[in-house]
């Protein structure tokens, strides 16, 4: 009688030693898409810096996800506030696949028009171009005024933006991995787009992905990845998984009637 609740704990204590971790010492805060909602990415960043008051023991880094542009009000702010905040502290930021269309936008007219359609006429406008004067221009005409609308010193800073991100057991990525490939072997296009594919793999992985791209309501914590994308466009929620040892918290700007509150919740062990 006594076997069966010995079995129970050595169980549970294999689950703990198991439990995905990233490098001891450090701290990760892991930014889900922000699309042009710089008043929820101010929030934050303030939340996060507060957080980071009681981080003297660890060594703290920041990922954004991607889509840092797009569809909400204030890309242009947004692009602004994290070219200022990389200057405090480590910011690393993955290319999302809006960054994407963005810079081919400046090659390629046709691309522009796709660009347009979801999203990036809000993105445009974020610089500056007046609503009425937008109106009236062509396509040809827009895609030729667009290097002197877009500062070449922000063109310059999406373009660095990177592909994929290892830490410890958990890499972040914008939309997802091929699960069929290893990580050194991952296409980019499929980093920055890849949905179903990649949603509906039920296999183990080879680490934890940490992802946007794809909208929830809630985190979605799954065995072998986490979306931390909550639609801060569309429900004014945004999102930073906190990442330390074996364990996982969020931190949430949460615009509601007009008022941002922080949330902070501790993800089931």
């Amino acid at each position: 009688m006594i076997l069966a609740p010995l079995n129970k704990l050595f169980r549970r204590e294999a689950t703990r030693t198991t439990r995905p971790r990233v490098p001891a010492g450090e701290r990760y805060y892991v930014v889900g898409d922000i699309h042009g909602r710089c008043d929820l990415f101010d929030a934050l960043v303030e939340a996060i810096e507060a957080d980071c008051a009681d981080s003297d023991s660890v060594v703290t880094h920041v990922v954004l996800l991607g889509d840092l542009i797009d569809r909400g009000p204030e890309s242009a702010g947004v692009i602004k506030r994290a070219r200022k905040w990389r200057k405090k502290r480590p910011v690393r930021i993955i290319a999302g696949n809006h960054e994407e269309m963005f810079l081919e936008s400046f090659q390629d007219a046709e691309v522009l028009r796709h660009f347009l359609k979801h999203g990036g006429r809000e993105t445009i406008l974020s610089y500056g171009l007046p609503r009425k004067e937008y109106r009236k221009l062509s396509l040809e005409e827009l895609f030729e005024r667009l290097p002197e609308i877009v500062p070449q010193a922000d063109r310059e800073f999406i373009a660095g933006f990177e592909d994929m991100i290892v830490a410890g057991d958990y890499v972040f990525v914008h939309a997802g991995i091929d699960p069929n490939l290893p990580l050194d072997q991952q296409r980019r296009s499929d980093l920055m787009w890849i949905r179903e594919r990649f949603l509906r793999h039920r296999g183990p992985l080879p680490k934890v992905v940490v992802h946007g791209h794809t909208i929830f309501d809630e985190v979605e914590e799954k065995p072998q990845r986490i979306g931390v994308d909550t639609g801060a466009f569309r429900t004014g929620i945004l999102t930073a998984l906190v990442l330390e040892g074996d364990q996982r918290r969020t931190i949430q700007a949460v615009e509601k009637e007009g008022r941002i509150k922080i949330k902070h919740k501790e993800l089931a062990q």
